[in-house]
């Protein structure tokens, strides 16, 4: 299949990754990026939308845990570099395994399409599409909006660049994420007063360090356990490391560690202990410059940053493909739509740790199918294992994003032993004609 015409959408980690598994199997590749270089928002993404990358980003997982296998980060490198190393390190990554060329810049992918003969990508002929666009692009704003109105400066923690917008200024950000804690201790430093940081639901902080190593260095020793056992003993490390964190302020997790995403962050709760920083909790109204809060304080404010996440968009995908939410959109392994694994994706997910490792699987699975070296299991058993999925996951994280969430070091661990499989499956249809043409039909039946 060394023919096979494969296009990309995006050139970000995750479309690199899926770009150089497809190249290692010979197959045709075009990446179509819309800024002038590769690296995503790393690169400070120079899209029509810019980048949600700001002047303090660094890496939230340790170098270890975080660098493509085939691949590594310079040894002499920090734990945790910085956005710009990274973005150096995954051009490095695009010009060492040929993608650099491959790559269309300056092109924004308007319309993806199915018909007889393939798929059409801006009305050009691909035999199959991978989608790695990102999710973390689209600033989702609070919905319903508060009531009351604001008179000061709002913006989104997406266009957060730099400290020197709110010097001598009386900031709040509203937010327990990573985002809301990095903009919080930035503005900190110039801020007029204590930054106040507003959470409606409690996030567990983890320091970026425990007993002198990376906190997420013991992560795949302890992959082999049940999440449940996992949880218990992270959480004892972490309350007697830092507490909790209730200790700083905050409201606590209504969840357990590894079900709430963490907040990963050694200053934050630093400059909360010296009151550089101070903890609110939900707003319940906004008047003029006046903020209330449901504790029944109000503070006096000049700009509210909100830290409020991102939605997954796929605009250039029609909701037959996409259904009515993206969030829900079911995928075997994450990676393959249901209804036609030519349409695959990468990086669509959300990881309880770094993202390169998973879209480095990913690209792999997805480059061994096209390959006709790995065969997907049949279109039911495919929907079985997305329902377990699924229900495992709403067990775990509940409505937070379920069909989305995945399981860092089991996922990574998962896919050499899906790929063999898939080998072993591929070679018994190899044998069995009658039995592949079968399922060939079956598919063609649920294709459009």
């Amino acid at each position: 299949m060394g023919s096979t015409r494969v296009a990309v959408i995006g050139a970000g980690a995750a479309g690199l990754a899926a770009a150089k598994a497809l190249l290692d199997q010979g197959l045709d590749v075009t990446v179509l990026e819309r800024g002038t270089r590769v690296g995503g928002l790393w690169a400070g993404d120079d899209g029509p939308d810019g980048s949600p990358a700001y002047d303090s980003l660094h890496l939230n997982t340790s170098k270890g845990r975080t660098e493509f296998a085939d691949f590594p980060m310079p040894r002499e490198w920090p734990d945790y570099p910085s956005a710009a190393r990274v973005a150096g390190y995954l051009a490095d990554y695009a010009d060492h395994f040929g993608i650099t060329p491959r790559t269309r810049f300056g092109t924004t992918v308007e319309h993806v399409a199915r018909d007889a003969d393939g798929w059409r990508v801006d009305g050009e002929r691909h035999d199959a599409v991978v989608v790695a666009n990102g999710h973390n692009r689209d600033p989702k704003w609070p919905s319903p909006g508060y009531p009351g109105d604001f008179d000061g400066t709002q913006l989104h923690a997406h266009d957060h660049r730099g400290a020197d917008a709110y010097a001598g200024r009386r900031v709040l950000v509203v937010g327990a994420g990573n985002s809301a804690m990095d903009v919080a201790v930035d503005a900190s430093y110039v801020a007029d007063g204590p930054v106040l940081l507003s959470a409606r639901h409690g996030t567990h902080i983890v320091p970026k360090y425990l007993f002198g190593r990376p906190a997420d260095a013991t992560g795949g020793a302890l992959a082999v356990l049940p999440w449940r056992i996992r949880q218990t003993v992270a959480q004892a490390v972490l309350r007697l490391a830092v507490g909790t964190p209730g200790r700083y302020g905050l409201p606590e997790p209504a969840g357990g560690l590894f079900q709430n995403h963490p907040t990963i962050s050694d200053t934050v709760l630093h400059r909360l202990t010296h009151g550089e920083i101070e903890a609110r909790p939900g707003i319940a109204r906004l008047d003029g410059r006046r903020v209330h809060f449901t504790d029944g304080r109000s503070d006096e404010v000049d700009v509210i940053v909100w830290a409020t996440g991102y939605r997954v968009t796929l605009p250039f995908l029609d909701e037959r493909w996409t259904g009515p939410d993206p969030e829900q959109l079911p995928l075997y392994q994450r990676v393959f739509h249901l209804d036609d694994p030519t349409l695959s994706f990468v990086g669509l997910m959300q990881s309880t740790g770094a993202a390169l490792p998973v879209v480095e699987a990913q690209g792999r699975l997805v480059a061994a199918h096209l390959a006709g070296r790995y065969a997907l299991p049949s279109a039911e058993q495919q929907r079985a294992h997305v329902r377990r999925a699924h229900a495992a996951a709403v067990r775990r994280w509940g409505d937070k994003r379920p069909m989305m969430r995945i399981d860092f070091d089991r996922y990574v661990a998962a896919v050499p032993r899906e790929l063999k499989a898939g080998a072993r499956r591929a070679q018994s249809r190899a044998q069995n004609p009658a039995q592949s043409r079968a399922q060939s039909r079956a598919q063609k039946e649920r294709t459009p």
